[in-house]
């Protein structure tokens, strides 16, 4: 395998003597940039969460089609991301992050004004597919283009800003509803993505540290099988009638597992590379990763429905109750850099774990009907503080555990913690409300002994928002007994959800415990790993010299191949 780089680039991908770490020109701005690039497809993840109600109002949708409509975004960008992070490393990590960004404004377009839930589920999945070619290159341009404690600073404005961009999307959202209709919220990101097109046009540089390497292209559609046919059976797995379909769409997922695992062997040049993944600061960061933002993206979703069905807050007030996770997201993860640099990813990890612990048990004990803010703002808030604590080590152990060729196996893995974690948390959250709500809302219709027909007990039970619809067609006195059983019935089943949480982040605590090295060993594994991937490096790159070669840049050329190794770890540190 050879390694690509743009003529000068040796230049930028060089530490500088003396200096801190390795570093681009104009890096402030560069970082910037990748940064409203990944803001494009964080803020498109939680646009559609505030909206949900008044998009089942309109379409008349049940809970499963607003959960694909939530999930949509996830499911596409978590389907292609290890792909289309494998073709950027290949042909180009600007031109895909171009592409992707430029392809978010039709698929946002065609969201604002879908005319049914179905083509709304469609445009949300083509808009996560496209911010699959453009998310993934974000990290993986970062970790070709810094290295050491600078990369570590980089990564935590990157995960902190992204995680709380995100968290705002309830916000604007909220603010749009307040005097657009439902599908304005789409539009939010067309005005960010010019601006993230134009910079990155300017400002990204190109073909840094990309490989020549052959893209295994059936690991791919491998990959995009497994995770699409895992997160759709999840969806459909409390659907009544649907259990042929749920059992089919597991079939093809476990098929797609041991398909993919075999591909992943066998392959010259693997899309996944399993003997990388299999290092415990990989594999290990992956899952604590996975499991920390999907319960970020979990409670926004399940808190948003919470907050306009049950307290009766409007769409802007849902949107501004969520500030809290989004001010701590961004003020902790500065803070989480430095705290793995003094005390290793292991400890902060556990750390934000605790306050993610916290945030759960704050919305299964006190998020009640007729609640006071400020217990709605104490659970975002711890869940924002533990999402800032941990994003960064999560994300930092995966790109210090590759060599920089590799940097779209990190980075697409980086991204799934995100959206695979989002995803399926989501649908594990969504599936257990519905399953709740309905369960509940059946119980209280028959203990009401009142003669309901079946048309009218499925309307009943499929969500609250079809609650609603079948409340408006009877007196006040009868409206509100409708109401309140269907919040009665949502309170029921957003308690399974939360305890789901709490499972989750327990498990994920005891992996991070038992198996991250502690920062000692820590250390002596990464420099492990840097050395056999520097022997490796120098065995397989051909980085010659040519008449067309900038100024000075042969001469560096020369001084790597007699430095040997040396030259290789600082490239790939």
């Amino acid at each position: 395998m050879r390694v690509r780089r743009a003529p000068g680039a040796g230049a930028a991908a060089t530490a500088q003597p003396g200096g801190s770490g390795q570093a681009p020109p104009r890096a402030g701005l560069v970082l910037v940039a990748l940064i409203l690039v990944a803001a494009t497809a964080n803020l498109n993840l939680s646009v559609a969460n505030v909206a949900l109600p008044s998009i089942g109002q309109h379409f008349d949708s049940n809970q499963t089609t607003l959960d694909l409509i939530a999930v949509g975004y996830s499911l596409g960008l978590a389907c292609s991301v290890l792909w289309l992070g494998a073709l950027g490393d290949r042909y180009g990590r600007k031109m895909m992050l171009l592409l992707g960004t430029s392809l978010a404004i039709p698929f946002s377009l065609l969201a604002a004004y879908a005319p049914s839930d179905v083509v709304l589920v469609i445009a949300r999945l083509g808009g996560g597919i496209a911010a699959g070619m453009a998310y993934p290159t974000t990290l993986a341009l970062i970790t070709a283009l810094w290295a050491g404690p600078g990369r570590t600073g980089a990564i935590a404005l990157w995960s902190g800003t992204g995680g709380a961009i995100a968290a705002l999307g309830p916000l604007l959202s909220g603010l749009l509803l307040q005097h657009f209709w439902w599908g304005s919220v789409f539009l939010i990101t067309l005005p960010l993505a010019v601006v993230a097109i134009a910079m990155a046009w300017r400002l990204v540089p190109a073909h840094v540290n990309e490989t020549t390497g052959r893209v295994d292209n059936l690991g791919g559609i491998l990959s995009l099988v497994l995770v699409g046919a895992l997160i759709l059976s999840i969806n459909f797995a409390p659907v009544p009638n649907k259990g042929t379909l749920t059992i089919v769409l597991a079939v093809i997922a476990i098929a797609a597992i041991g398909a993919f695992y075999i591909r992943q062997r066998l392959a010259p040049n693997p899309l996944y590379d399993l003997r990388i993944a299999k290092r415990r600061t990989f594999w290990v960061a992956a899952c604590a990763g996975i499991i920390v933002f999907g319960s970020l993206m979990g409670a926004m979703f399940i808190g948003q429905q919470f907050l306009q069905n049950v307290l009766g807050y409007s769409t802007l007030d849902a949107g501004v109750a969520i500030l809290p996770a989004a001010v701590c997201m961004v003020l902790v993860a500065p803070r989480s850099a430095t705290l793995v640099e003094r005390r290793g990813a292991r400890f902060t990890l556990l750390l934000g774990y605790v306050f993610c612990l916290l945030g759960f048990l704050v919305m299964l004990l006190l998020w009640k009907e007729g609640i006071r803010y400020w217990k709605v703002g104490l659970g975002y808030a711890l869940m924002g503080i533990g999402v800032g604590l941990a994003g960064t080590p999560a994300s930092h152990s995966l790109t210090g555990s590759v060599p920089v060729r590799r940097a779209g196996m990190a980075s697409g893995t980086a991204d799934l913690q995100r959206d695979l974690g989002g995803a399926i948390m989501q649908s594990i959250f969504g599936a257990l409300l519905t399953a709740g709500y309905a369960a509940a809302a059946g119980a209280a219709i028959a203990a009401s002994g009142s003669d309901v027909t079946a048309s009218t007990q499925n309307q009943l039970t499929k969500s609250f928002a079809g609650a609603e619809a079948i409340a408006q067609q009877y007196p006040p006195s009868v409206q509100s007994e409708i109401i309140a059983a269907a919040k009665t019935s949502f309170l029921q089943g957003d308690q399974w959800a939360y305890l789901a949480g709490i499972i989750a982040v327990l498990v994920g605590a005891a992996i991070v415990f038992f198996a991250f090295p502690k920062p000692a060993d820590e250390k002596r594994m990464l420099a492990a790993f840097h050395a056999e991937d520097a022997a490796d490096h120098s065995e397989h790159t051909e980085e010659p010299a040519t008449a067309a070669t900038p100024p000075g840049a042969a001469q560096r050329a020369q001084r790597s191949v007699s430095d040997g190794s040396e030259e290789a770890r600082a490239s790939e540190h």
